[in-house]
């Protein structure tokens, strides 16, 4: 992915409409969205490198949530 891309407002108000319609949809396995929902809880729960400052934490969700959004579009297009 380009970085422009990553920056762009428009791309992550597409990731950010289409991850709850993901997260809720019958058609996606559960263990497809656990790939999600885990990493990010560990990672917002767990010590991390900056304590009490979600910043990163901010970070590592929406790289997740864009990942996600990715591999579930080209897994399952129908959705």
């Amino acid at each position: 992915m380009k970085w422009s891309k990553m920056w762009s407002l428009r791309h992550w108000s597409h990731i950010f409409r289409r991850v709850p319609r993901l997260l809720q949809s019958p058609q996606i396995p559960l263990l497809d969205k656990l790939l999600l929902t885990v990493p990010a809880l560990l990672y917002w729960v767990l010590p991390d490198f900056l304590p009490f400052i979600p910043i990163d934490d901010l970070a590592v969700t929406m790289l997740l949530m864009n990942w996600f959004v990715a591999r579930a579009e080209r897994k399952y297009p129908s959705v």
